[in-house]
């Protein structure tokens, strides 16, 4: 047993495990290094960075961690706000053969204190724009180290120092069905084995520029950088949907990958004359993906282009996969996850733990000897998920909590949750985390949290709150609560009063008699105000549209109202279609009223009339004469 993380330290036999695999990550990047130096490794709008230049920055961040910090017994935190140093510093930590835990700038204190707590890092490595807040966050024994201030002579070399494949490469912290997250411990061996799996149908590789359009979460892209392509991210929460497909098209990407959600309202914005013919493959994971979702495929994107459907887990890795082209059919309305990959067997099994035969349906559990460590010290956990290989080998099997059915030909369909774990905005989500985050205040005597659907077929949480006494709960203190105990996926966006919980006639808690709150405005502190203006009406009407809702007030916050990054790039969307102005996604967070919306609106519309007057002016100056224009500048300084 392996002390410090409290999972089994039984190992896969050397001589079974095949040799690509038999390395770490820093061998495998180093590789891509020593083969391409010079060729662009990442970038983003503020950041371009050649694999050379990435690989020397995280040798003096490993060099300047070594001289910090003795010994690879405890792990080492990552608090890094910039997309380029954040790649830098993982790196040089996994460099110097100690686990790393990312922590996240856009988290509440509560949850990475937690983190913190739980791994007992020895030191947090951060940069200039976090430095106040790891420091807030630090222990009395964890020191800091700032990778914008290293001392300049520090060398860039390689480090070459022996680093087993088996060794921790990461401790990354996912919602917990306990109430508390819980931290999935990964090895190099496993990291490497799942992104070889994932990109291997696709041939992901040197020439690849590849983007994920992500939420906003720092991540380290470990596709990428461990088969040689370059990689652009794209944040939806900073960027917005509206200008991706010219950027896309800019930039030349090859591979896109996202939730299925996030290429819904992707596509929904294109026009339908865009050029994606370097695009050749669309990779959609983190949740279901539905046949609406091919035929969005099949209608933009050309047929050199593949579609991929990947189901994974973050103790596994990659378990299936369903490479889908122009000619492929789908039957039903959800879309299979796909055949097995090489080295993860997936078994579906009953209650009593009994393999079931095709065409039943049972949970997925995955026999493997490429799955990640377990929980870290949580051992009771890890021996309830991680069994022992039922044939005596070397293998463990992982229980999923997925519902799963096996067609004839081998083809996976995923069910949906054994017990209450969603996904929202692609993120993990444990139900009851939620609840237990809702119970510990102390004016709400029971609260409930379920996933619906609202028109789009987006997921989205909503909490049913028994307040102590019979007093209006204030939603925005319960909100802003929340705000710092959670990740902001994990914030319900409605919140419905109730002066008890329904129950079934044995007692038990009634789910399905909850109330849908449908289109109804959420109870506000603010109170409802009618539009006064026509900007204000079709600002409501965007928003109503948009957020599913019979009505809205002026002065209601868009965050209240249930809004997140998502519906946000809807909402501009439609806002500089409708009034033809250009506004950033940014304006809807920093003017989060329609009353505050439409005085941006007005000033922008008032801003490009003055600019076109301008020009027009410009225009018949440049017909004129000299005299004519010496005259007309003339008539213009007497009549001010």
């Amino acid at each position: 047993m392996n002390e410090l993380s409290g999972v089994p330290s039984k190992r896969p036999q050397e001589q079974e495990v095949k040799k690509e695999f038999q390395q770490s990550i820093p061998d495998c990047f180093e590789e891509r290094v020593r083969k391409h130096p010079d060729r662009l490794a990442f970038k983003t709008k503020k950041d371009a960075l050649t694999w050379d230049a990435l690989n020397r920055t995280a040798n003096r961040i490993a060099r300047a961690i070594l001289e910090m910090c003795e010994g690879r017994e405890r792990p080492i935190a990552v608090l890094v706000d910039e997309e380029a140093a954040m790649l830098a510093a993982t790196m040089g930590v996994l460099k110097t053969g100690t686990g790393y835990v990312p922590l996240a700038p856009s988290h509440p204190r509560a949850r990475n204190s937690y983190v913190l707590n739980e791994t007992e890092p020895t030191l947090i490595v951060t940069d200039s724009k976090s430095f106040s807040f790891a420091t807030e966050l630090a222990q009395r024994d964890c020191k800091l180290l700032n990778i914008d201030e290293l001392d300049s002579s520090i060398s860039t070399e390689n480090l070459d120092l022996p680093i087993s494949p088996n060794a921790i490469a990461y401790i990354t912290y996912t919602s917990g069905s306990t109430g508390e997250p819980k931290g999935v411990v990964s090895t190099h061996r496993k990291v490497l084995h799942s992104q070889s799996t994932q990109h291997k149908p696709f041939l992901l590789g040197p020439y690849d520029r590849f983007t994920n359009v992500g939420s906003g979460e720092r991540r380290t892209p470990f596709a990428p950088l461990l088969s040689g392509a370059a990689s652009f991210p794209w944040y939806v929460n900073e960027e917005g949907l509206a200008h991706l497909a010219d950027w896309l098209i800019q930039e030349e990407i090859t591979i896109y990958r996202s939730g299925p959600r996030v290429f819904r309202h992707f596509v929904s914005v294109l026009t339908g004359k865009e050029d994606f013919s370097k695009l050749r493959v669309i990779n959609l994971m983190g949740e279901s993906v539905d046949r609406s979702d091919v035929e969005l495929y099949k209608k933009h994107f050309s047929s050199d282009c593949l579609l991929v459907n990947t189901y994974a887990a973050v103790e596994v890795g990659t378990i299936r996969m369903l490479v889908i082209d122009k000619e492929t059919r789908i039957a039903g309305q959800k879309v299979p996850v796909g055949y097995e990959i090489p080295d993860k067997e997936v078994i579906l099994l009953d209650d009593k733990g009994q393999e079931v035969g095709f065409d039943q349906v049972g949970e997925i559990a995955v026999r493997s000897r490429y799955l990640s460590l377990g929980f870290w010290r949580r051992t009771d956990l890890t021996q309830e998920k991680f069994l022992p290989d039922p044939d005596g080998g070397d293998k463990q099997v992982y229980l999923t909590g997925d519902m799963g059915r096996m067609l004839p030909d081998g083809c996976l369909e995923h069910h949906g949750r054994k017990d209450f774990q969603v996904k929202i905005r692609g993120l993990r989500v444990e139900i009851a985390e939620v609840e237990g985050a809702l119970r510990s205040i102390d004016a709400v005597r029971e609260a409930v949290v379920i996933a619906r659907e609202d028109g789009s077929r987006d997921k989205h949480l909503v909490a049913y709150i028994v307040p102590v006494t019979s007093a209006a709960l204030n939603v925005n203190a319960v909100r802003s609560f929340l705000e710092q105990k959670l990740a902001p996926h994990m914030v319900p966006s409605r919140f419905v009063m109730l002066g008890a919980l329904p129950l079934t006639p044995t007692g038990k808690l009634d789910r399905k008699a909850l109330p849908n709150p449908g289109g109804s405005r959420p109870d506000l502190d603010t109170p409802y105000a009618p539009s006064r203006t026509p900007v204000e009406r079709e600002l409501s009407q965007i928003w109503a549209k948009v957020l599913f809702l019979d009505q809205v007030g002026i002065h209601d916050s868009f965050i209240e109202l249930g809004g997140n990054s998502l519906a946000a790039t809807q909402v501009i969307s439609q806002v500089m279609k409708k009034f033809q102005v250009e506004i950033p996604l940014r304006s809807l967070f920093e003017a989060p009223t329609i009353a505050k919306m439409a005085t941006v609106i007005t000033e922008h519309q008032g801003k490009q009339l003055g600019e076109k007057e301008l020009e027009r002016m410009l225009g018949e100056l440049e017909l004129m004469s000299d005299e004519e224009a010496r005259q007309l500048v003339a008539k213009a300084a007497i009549s001010k």
